[in-house]
């Protein structure tokens, strides 16, 4: 048979079976193409197939051929596919993730990028390490530049293209980030390490100067394709256009409308300037869906179409409308999370494994409540890229002030927070602690009641000593949410996490800690005051059995929970997107940022097309917050989605009709409530003082009161453990 009729076979063979817009993405001619790909629209497959059909029809050798993925995982997968289509050699392809294929040409040209042929890569932690030394070095207060931030500077700096001498510092503090950056820079320069933002960036700054490496590999690689375009940063679509020159076909696959990670960066604005820059003429919109059914495309449609900035497409699918979306309103998160719980159960009985279910939130603190109602029915969970509630870094660190606070013996506690956040007791100063204790047969706490360790860190040692004792002596009048609230304060975590430039999620968790001892206070309700040392060692015990069971092995069966965030790119039978209520989602900061609410709607448009048979939808009408009750209001979100499209499962009733919510006074007129307290009362509240009751409302275990503090100011208390004295 001749050579060109198997060509021609082998050719028809991988095309067969593509839709009329894949099939025109992959035989393109060589130009630069934008490829928008919708969710579920089959795009791995479009950009493996395009790869193979440019070698099998004799367009590219194996060596023409340049493609870049944002994930290890991508890589392999496009690698997978590729052996399995072509009978031929695929190692002479550069393929892999943007900082693989830099770190890959540097090493080829180390001598001319200035580094050490056995250069070193330093990772976030060593990074990290790294600024914490150099700020030693240079005896820099590490209070007033964190660490942290100063890493974020210069990341974001380094993604942006910019060295040190390059950035524009107009107030004090930023030049001196801007001089500790230059510093940083050389100090790796003299260890032979790079940071993994430097990897493209010295990558970036080896084409640029050297003009005879960019002609070779832009005659070399004739064709760039690059996958999830969308999530481009600004120096990796610099990097892309040197390297591309003005002679390769950039085969750009992206969709807009999941364009999520502009916290880390990314700029959706590229694919806008990608048009400009490479005079694209072609723009092939993969709209087939092959995952969900009609009804969540058509509610994913119709959400991400109240976005302005968008290139704009329709996913549909051939698979017929489906189920209806279900939309549950609870009372509570409580409630919500139940709801939650049974439908996973009902979805079991039916047939449908744990596995094939994701449970969905738009922040890591609201994974507390859900975990709760889970371990409570014995449900298997797994959390998806990230930890169980109490297994989190500031949990575990409040946990510790608590656990020392209930016993000062606890040595595992001691060691985890006497210098957490930092109070200059080092490695050496904790030796000789340990070692004291040794030597008497004694707890640490007891060792350094002792004071025999002198200086400025025995100094230090005594001065947390006395924070545990005061921390003690005020939580023992305090209720429990309230003792942790102190606590938390007093301790300096939330000052240490505000200073973080990433820190809001930790501060998000340290507030639902609040919100589950104040759940616990009201579940496990004892003879004791919820003030008493007993109280706290029970919820103690609590936090320990719920953080050591119920979190699924690798490999077993189980529910999948995760942030919107961590979903993309994964798919489920089932999916319960739960919190939808304004400040959760869309996220309250999405206001006081720029685009930041297009950027919400497009989180909730990937949330939606995770789905592929059924979407659950929910919200609570009341909901912890510091613990305190807070009455939230429906998302947003929901009322862009079709109503023919949704099944109400159930309807909570108003607040006007509902008795525990009417107010229990009206304003001002001092009546009398069923509670015994009444507008223009005095109180008295054994952390903000006095005060005066200027409102009410709600009943029974649901009644709170808004009291003027002559300290603390307005504040909504509920009844059930704010434990008010009348004056």
């Amino acid at each position: 048979m001749p050579a060109f009729f198997i060509g021609n076979l082998m050719t028809s063979t991988l095309l067969h079976g593509l839709n009329p817009e894949q099939l025109a993405a992959v035989t393109l001619p060589h130009e630069s193409a934008l490829i928008l790909a919708g969710a579920g629209s089959g795009k791995t497959r479009v950009l493996t197939t395009r790869i193979a059909y440019l070698i099998q029809s004799g367009q590219a050798g194996p060596s023409n051929i340049f493609a870049v993925t944002f994930t290890n995982k991508a890589a392999k997968e496009m690698l997978t596919r590729l052996t399995a289509m072509l009978p031929i050699n695929t190692r002479g392809m550069w393929i892999g993730t943007f900082h693989g294929l830099a770190n890959r040409m540097l090493r080829a040209h180390h001598r001319e990028a200035g580094l050490p042929a056995l250069f070193q890569i330093l990772d976030s932690a060593d990074q990290l390490g790294a600024i914490k030394r150099l700020l030693k070095a240079l005896n820099i207060d590490d209070e007033k530049y964190p660490p942290k931030q100063l890493q974020h500077f210069i990341n974001g700096a380094k993604e942006q293209g910019l060295r040190a001498h390059m950035i524009e510092a107009f107030d004090p503090y930023t030049r001196k980030q801007q001089e500790l950056y230059g510093a940083y820079d050389e100090q790796c320069q003299r260890e032979g390490v790079v940071d993994f933002a430097e990897l493209l960036l010295r990558c970036y700054e080896l084409l640029q100067r050297e003009a005879h490496l960019r002609r070779h590999y832009q005659e070399r690689f004739r064709y760039l394709l690059v996958d999830e375009f969308q999530d481009t940063n600004q120096l990796q679509y610099l990097w892309l256009k040197l390297l591309a020159g003005e002679q390769a076909a950039v085969f750009a696959v992206g969709d807009d409308d999941q364009s999520i990670y502009a916290f880390r960066g990314a700029r959706v604005g590229n694919m806008a300037d990608f048009e400009r820059d490479f005079q694209v003429r072609q723009i092939i919109r993969l709209e087939q869906n092959y995952r969900s059914h009609g009804n969540i495309l058509d509610a994913a449609n119709a959400l991400i179409h109240h976005n302005q900035s968008r290139l704009g497409k329709n996913l549909w699918t051939a698979e017929g409308s489906g189920e209806p979306i279900r939309l549950f309103e609870a009372n509570s998160d409580y409630e919500e999370a139940a709801f939650i719980v049974d439908e996973v159960r009902a979805l079991q009985r039916e047939g449908v494994e744990l596995s094939s279910m994701a449970l969905l939130y738009r922040s890591n603190a609201q994974s507390r409540v859900l975990e709760h109602a889970l371990f409570n029915a014995g449900v298997s969970y797994r959390v998806y890229g990230g930890l169980r509630f109490f297994e989190r870094q500031e949990i575990k660190h409040a946990l510790a002030y608590l656990r020392l606070v209930a016993n000062p013996d606890d040595d595992g506690a001691l060691l985890r927070v006497i210098n957490f956040p930092t109070r200059g007791i080092g490695a050496r100063s904790l030796e000789q602690l340990q070692e004291v204790a040794r030597q008497e047969n004694l707890s640490l706490w007891r060792a350094a009641q002792l004071g025999r360790l002198g200086g400025k860190a025995g100094n230090n040692i005594t001065a947390f000593i006395s924070l545990i004792d005061g921390l003690r002596e005020t939580c023992s009048s305090l209720p429990l949410p309230e003792q942790i609230e102190h606590m938390q304060e007093h301790s300096g975590l939330i000052a240490h996490y505000k200073a973080e430039k990433e820190g809001a999620d930790r501060l998000e968790n340290l507030n639902e800690l609040i919100n589950a001892a104040a759940g616990f206070v009201l579940e496990h309700s004892t003879d004791q005051t919820d003030a008493s040392p007993d109280v706290l060692a029970a919820f103690l015990t609590h936090a320990s059995l719920e953080a050591g069971e119920h979190q699924a092995a690798a490999g077993q069966e189980a529910l999948q929970l995760m942030t919107v965030h961590a979903a993309k790119g994964l798919e489920f039978h089932a999916v319960f997107i739960s919190g939808l209520e304004e400040g959760l989602f869309p996220h309250e900061n999405a206001a006081q940022e720029r685009d930041g609410l297009e950027e919400e709607r497009r989180l909730m448009y990937v949330a939606i097309t995770r789905a592929r048979r059924r979407l659950y939808l929910s919200f609570a009408n009341t909901r912890m917050l510091h613990g305190q009750l807070r009455y939230g209001i429906a998302s947003r979100f929901l009322d862009e989605l079709p109503p023919a499209l949704l099944k109400r499962l159930n309807r909570a009733p108003t607040r006007s009709a509902e008795p525990m919510m009417q107010p229990m006074t009206t304003r001002g007129n001092g009546a009398e409530s069923g509670s015994g307290w009444h507008v223009g009362q005095a109180v008295k509240h054994a952390k903000f003082g006095p005060g005066v009751i200027v409102n009410s409302e709600g009943r029974g275990t649901d009644a709170r009161v808004q009291v003027s503090f002559s300290h603390s100011g307005v504040k909504w208390l509920a009844l059930e453990y704010a434990k008010l004295e009348a004056m």
